[in-house]
């Protein structure tokens, strides 16, 4: 929408029905997925590319600001015609009358003034389209204020009814625009990925166990599936990568956090145990809850603090367990994480034990400094108040995306 000039419009009639506006606004990001590269799409960062047109496309609601009207008045000459029956007037000639002018400012989308909303009030009216005002008026036959208020109030409530009829009808385009643009997206990428006979999921070897002890009273999983993968495709030759899908992932970080929160609840056992020691806690659960491959391995020791499980000799899963020591620790530890990642879609997991007495003071430096990470993508949400996931993308490359669980547990000294 262009301003700094004026139009007359039937408000709210102008242009159609609105439905069809945002319908062609669906249909232009699906014509542009359409016509992407199939390169781009195949290796872009989902998350981002959806984002993006969601951002380009949400539709910014109507804001009539009735609160800031004002008025003014000029003098015209209104023709003959126009006129009341009881004015003795001669027909084809004008007259001096007064006119009041209405202003609304108005803000947001203001195209969508033009478009009939799916529910509607049968009315509209002519008015000017100036600058970012909308603008009526009422010529002043009989100088009766009282009429002039009881024409203010009624076409403003027209018009408040009308925006919010408008203002649903966007609302529910804006709440199903991610959904319609995830699945323009899918669409697309699965017709490529059919052309080029990579629908076959690779599969990491490793599955749930059949029988796992009960082992610090965390039960173990009720499902147990196989670990399959989802075919992505890497920037060079589009080689098909494994990853572990997100509720293996998500069953890993649930036994991590359950043994995390026994160390809580009992501090006197845990409090003088090292960082490695803490660690062999945790494989301790993971190991009998999932089988390994050939080899017999499924996670694995890397160094003192790290957790792994492997695939084909890189990193599907890792862990990094450490002992708070400040910000700069816990950034060089998302560093240092990161830094053993290479596929795409990798999932990983940052596990601080606290030993501060002021337990949420170290929460909140988390939340604070984790967005300002150089890799860092987005906020996910929180599993519990010390179970935070994020989105960060490995070294140099931001369509390679990771997924990091940080999980916090508070582990006092006991004296």
């Amino acid at each position: 929408m262009r301003y700094g000039y004026s139009t007359n419009i039937k408000v709210f009639y102008q242009s159609g029905d609105l439905s069809s506006y945002l319908t062609q606004l669906e249909q232009s990001v699906v014509d542009s997925i359409r016509n992407e590269k199939e390169d781009y799409i195949l290796n872009v960062n989902e998350e981002e590319y959806i984002s993006y047109w969601e951002n380009q496309l949400k539709v910014e609601p109507l804001n009539i600001q009735f609160d800031n009207a004002y008025a003014n008045q000029k003098e015209e000459m209104i023709r003959a015609e126009n006129y009341p029956r009881d004015f003795y007037v001669i027909g084809g000639k004008s007259y001096p009358r007064m006119v009041v002018y209405f202003h609304l400012p108005i803000e947001g989308n203001v195209d969508l003034i033009r478009y009939t909303p799916s529910t509607r009030l049968v009315w509209t009216q002519e008015m000017q389209l100036l600058d970012k005002e909308l603008v009526f008026k009422k010529i002043q036959f009989r100088d009766d204020v009282e009429e002039l208020n009881r024409e203010f109030e009624s076409v403003t409530r027209s018009l408040r009814t009308m925006q919010e009829y408008v203002n649903n009808d966007v609302l529910n385009f804006n709440n199903s625009l991610r959904r319609k643009i995830q699945n323009a997206f899918n669409t697309r990428k699965e017709e490529m990925l059919k052309r080029r006979n990579l629908l076959a999921g690779l599969k990491v070897p490793i599955k749930k166990s059949e029988s796992v002890s009960n082992t610090f009273s965390i039960p173990s999983p009720k499902i147990r599936k196989k670990i399959t993968v989802k075919p992505v495709v890497t920037d060079v030759g589009f080689k098909p990568e494994p990853s572990l899908d997100m509720e293996t992932y998500k069953e890993i970080l649930k036994i991590i956090n359950g043994m995390g929160k026994e160390f809580e609840r009992k501090p006197s056992v845990y409090s003088d145990k090292g960082e490695e020691q803490l660690r062999d806690h945790f494989l301790m659960l993971l190991e009998p809850n999932f089988e390994g491959s050939a080899t017999g391995e499924t996670f694995n020791k890397k160094g003192k603090t790290d957790i792994l499980l492997r695939h084909e000799n890189n990193n599907v899963f890792i862990a990094e367990c450490k002992f708070w020591k400040g910000k700069g620790s816990y950034i060089k530890t998302i560093d240092q994480l990161l830094s053993y990642l290479t596929w795409r879609d990798s999932k990983a997991a940052v596990i601080m034990f606290v030993r501060n007495k002021e337990f949420s003071s170290v929460i909140d430096i988390v939340e604070k400094e984790t967005p300002n990470h150089a890799n860092y993508l987005g906020y996910v949400n929180k599993d519990d108040e010390t179970w935070l996931n994020y989105r960060f993308h490995i070294n140099g490359d931001p369509n390679r995306e990771v997924k990091l669980a940080v999980m916090l547990y508070h582990i006092p000294i006991v004296e």
